[in-house]
């Protein structure tokens, strides 16, 4: 192709198929900072942004937080055999048990107590 052809074609081309690189580009940035903007939203709505200890306004208070051991995990090495068997069910159920009693759409779900990080806990 001579470069008048080329010239030739790139006149009869719309400004939307001459720009559409550019186009692109920039739709791609819209969308973007649209998801990132809901994702903020979600972020500040769900609560979580009052349980994130590392942003900065959290800083005097980071070093109170505590983590709590309270869990007893069941051992990665051992026999298996049906009393392991018994005491990983037993601890399964338990857990289960905690995870199930609390109501999903009550006003307590954040609570201390709902979380496991109640005082009586961590003695």
């Amino acid at each position: 192709m001579s470069e008048e052809q080329l010239a030739a074609d790139a006149k009869m081309m719309s400004p939307w198929q001459r720009h559409r690189f550019i186009m692109l580009i920039m739709s791609t940035i819209v969308v973007s900072l649209f998801l990132v903007g809901v994702a903020l939203a979600l972020y500040a709505s769900s609560g979580a942004a009052q349980l994130d200890l590392s942003r900065p306004g959290y800083k005097s208070v980071r070093d109170q937080a505590a983590r709590s051991n309270t869990f007893e995990g069941f051992p990665a090495t051992g026999t298996m055999n049906q009393d392991a068997l018994n005491q990983f069910r037993k601890m399964y159920d338990q857990q289960a048990k905690n995870a199930t009693n609390v109501d999903t759409f009550g006003g307590d779900v954040m609570s201390d107590k709902a979380l496991s990080i109640d005082d009586d806990t961590t003695k």
